[in-house]
């Protein structure tokens, strides 16, 4: 399955855009990644409920530093926040994971060549990552460099927008053999993201608190770091209260959650 999301249909003028910058937690499902304009992954969940278009800008493995670039280079989300009616910050899961090898290396294996050693090479490092993630150190991203790229992305947003809503997350939980089923850089990251949060007014979605029970669950992806649909609507659920709270007049009306 391709890192590439599929190009998404064009917006309807004049209504609001959900504007997300993510991980593939964002698009892959119980059996892997979907397109972009999936019904039942959360960010066109949370679209559909409030009447809105979506864009989402996602890639597998994006930390918030991809999402501070996204922001900054990537020219259908220039486009896309003048007509933003919130944007969520979606990241962060990847940054607190034990990242005993660098990433770095990680992101160029690609470009190794022959095609034969880069196979090599990628045997080698999946091999290596399970067995050294109970380290638990370093992580891929560290709790004030993320809180770093997020603020210049929220701080950039502002000067533009300076009414628009921002909706950040906690990171999520993972059960994954990959990273040896480790996640002791989470605690650090979720202290410097409260903190953040408090001190900009930006609502934070604690993913973990959505998803845990989906994640250690049989419905979960098998991988044990993506979710299954009960993970998806509980955190459509949990952005849709975050999104009313913050943008005025989106109140759910009765008998509406």
């Amino acid at each position: 399955m391709s890192s590439e999301l599929a190009v998404e249909p064009p917006v309807e003028p004049g209504r609001p855009v959900l504007l997300v910058l993510a991980d593939s937690l964002s698009y892959f499902g119980p059996k892997g990644g979907l397109p972009a304009d999936h019904p039942r992954i959360w960010p066109n969940i949370v679209a559909a409920e409030l009447g809105w278009d979506v864009e989402l800008v996602a890639r597998i493995g994006w930390t918030s530093r991809d999402a501070y670039w996204a922001l900054i280079q990537d020219p259908r989300v220039w486009a896309t926040v003048p007509r933003a009616g919130a944007v969520v910050f979606a990241v962060g899961g990847m940054d607190s994971l034990p990242s005993p090898l660098p990433t770095a290396l990680r992101e160029q294996i690609r470009y190794v060549r022959p095609p034969a050693l880069r196979r090599v090479v990628r045997s080698a490092y999946g091999w290596l990552q399970p067995r050294l993630s109970p380290l638990g150190w370093p992580v891929a991203l560290p709790p004030k460099l993320s809180v770093e790229y997020l603020e210049s992305a929220r701080n950039a947003l502002e000067y533009m927008r300076p009414e628009l809503p921002v909706i950040g997350t906690l990171p999520s939980v993972h059960d994954c053999e990959a990273y040896g089923k480790v996640h002791s850089g989470r605690p650090g990251a979720v202290r410097a993201l409260e903190q953040w949060g408090a001190e900009k007014k930006v609502p934070l979605v604690d993913l973990a608190e959505a998803v845990r029970e989906n994640v250690f669950s049989e419905h979960g992806n098998p991988d044990g770091i993506h979710w299954g649909w009960e993970g998806h609507e509980r955190v459509a659920a949990a952005m849709l209260s975050a999104i009313r709270a913050a943008v005025p007049g989106r109140e759910p009306l009765e008998g509406i959650r």
